[in-house]
């Protein structure tokens, strides 16, 4: 894993920005898996603002959603949903047939984890996954557990995701979440892992120990061959 270290959120963000252009340079169709919250929010406004400048980068690009809060209207703000449309579809002029979401609501949450699954044997593998780490070491809403799943699944939140921030604001809680599986995500050919912010000194520590368990999912990145790990001093 390539570690390196930051005095402030906005110096991370233009790194992250940076890996993210240099990526899609070499390979400008690649499939983008992207996370939300507040970790890639600044380097989402770097691509966004790239986007005034270059608008062509981005016409070939993929973008494929990592999870949703499940048992919301799609529309609701802080649903990963509006997030990604206004921070990364919208200003990257991304179009619906190279976006691959979860739905929030689904009539089936199972079989809608398979049609995810459907997609990605289609169109993946992920070429490049930005990943945020959840202060209770979750990854995705890949939740600590005895066992983890392998691949696009229904997800039981715990009581630490459900005092997420993006849910501050929503009159309707999730009731459960999607998200792809540990499998899914550690098959991606390159990880960009964003540590940042307040209340996370306790799991970066965890995470930076390099131990693998299953009660902190995000440490099974130490077992991928291209991680490269942001981290500001804010998180430490």
């Amino acid at each position: 894993m390539q570690l390196s270290y930051y005095s402030n959120y906005e110096e991370l963000s233009k790194r992250a920005a940076r890996v993210v252009l240099e990526e899609i340079r070499v390979q400008p169709g690649m499939l983008l898996c992207a996370a939300t919250g507040s970790s890639p929010s600044g380097l989402y406004a770097a691509l966004a603002a790239e986007a005034q400048i270059r608008p062509e980068l981005f016409r070939q690009l993929r973008i494929l959603k990592l999870d949703e809060w499940g048992g919301i209207p799609d529309h609701i703000p802080g649903s990963c949903e509006q997030y990604l449309r206004s921070r990364v579809l919208l200003p990257l002029q991304i179009p619906e047939d190279r976006y691959f979401s979860f739905s929030s609501n689904p009539p089936d949450p199972r079989a809608e984890c398979e049609r995810i699954r459907s997609i990605l044997h289609r169109e993946g593998p992920i070429d490049l996954c930005i990943l945020g780490l959840g202060k209770n070491g979750h990854l995705g809403l890949n939740e600590p557990a005895e066992m983890l799943e392998p691949c696009c699944h229904v997800v039981h939140l715990s009581p630490e995701s459900l005092q997420h921030s993006m849910l501050a604001e929503m009159e309707i809680k999730p009731s459960y979440g999607l998200s792809l599986g540990m499998q899914e995500i550690l098959s991606a050919r390159k990880i960009l892992m964003l540590i940042s912010g307040k209340g996370k000194a306790q799991v970066a520590k965890a995470f930076l120990d390099g131990k693998i368990s299953t009660r902190l999912p995000a440490s099974f990145l130490w077992a991928h061959p291209h991680v490269e790990c942001l981290i500001d001093e804010a998180a430490l």
